[in-house]
């Protein structure tokens, strides 16, 4: 069920996951703000990559926004996410009151977001992506990470692996399965505000219900519904992700005990 104090004070209104289908509804997309694809040379991934990012139509450069990181699944990549829509949904559901942030990805190849024969997009995005980010003068110091398929997981792993680094994780049909890595660290999620999404007609359905299952306390965002593992699905519950992320990015911190 959701956590309503957590939600109360982000000012967010999504729904908890639970067995039961969500309604969807198809929200037209608006104009997209500052919106780019730049090369970086990353040294954790010893090659040069595609940088995106996203700001909110009406928040001009994006100075002063947090970022929501954005780990793409195995399939799509950076250069696809103006084609997408990212910029304009996020525009989108700025306008139907989620906070502003600013959107932040880069290309993290095919092979999962973890270390690959010195092959690190995991520490690209830990420690590389953040720096891009400053550099263009977004706020760094509130930071959430939103993933899909590969990149849910990865999502899900970052948060784990670096507790504290994000406020709040979004992940959509995570590639997940039981018995690894994720499930036997899923104690390190405790406290972390997840949100989790699938769709009903998703082949990861049964394996995500069993992540949900297994956390030690539930998801306080997220739901199943209508929908198979695909970018249809996956822009179909964009908009509550982003309130939820925009939500927990302007969340105050708590208060000391």
């Amino acid at each position: 069920m959701i956590n309503g104090a957590v939600l109360a004070a982000a000012g967010c209104a999504v729904a908890a996951v639970s067995g039961l289908a969500a309604a969807q509804t198809t929200e037209t997309e608006a104009a997209a703000g500052d919106e780019r694809l730049e090369r970086k040379q990353s040294v954790s991934r010893q090659k040069a990559v595609d940088f995106y990012t996203a700001v909110p139509a009406g928040h001009g450069d994006g100075k002063g926004l947090p970022v929501c990181l954005v780990l793409h699944g195995r399939t799509s990549r950076p250069e696809d996410f103006q084609r997408l829509g990212f910029g304009r949904a996020l525009t989108r559901a700025v306008e139907k009151g989620a906070p502003p942030f600013v959107l932040a990805g880069a290309d993290g190849g095919s092979r999962g977001w973890r270390p690959h024969d010195g092959d690190d997009p995991q520490r690209m995005a830990y420690e590389e992506i953040p720096n891009w980010c400053a550099e263009r003068g977004f706020d760094i110091s509130r930071l959430a990470v939103w993933g899909w398929s590969m990149g849910g997981a990865g999502a899900i792993r970052l948060a784990q692996t670096f507790r504290g680094f994000v406020k709040a994780t979004a992940a959509f049909s995570p590639a997940v399965r039981r018995g690894d890595d994720i499930f036997e660290n899923v104690a390190r999620l405790r406290n972390h505000p997840l949100g989790l999404w699938c769709g009903l007609d998703d082949d990861l359905l049964e394996n995500v219900r069993a992540l949900q299952m297994a956390l030690p306390l539930p998801p306080i965002a997220g739901h199943y519904s209508d929908g198979g593992h695909d970018m249809s699905y996956w822009k179909s519950v964009m908009p509550e992700a982003f309130r939820f992320v925009g939500g927990m990015l302007t969340r105050p911190a708590p208060s000391p005990t």
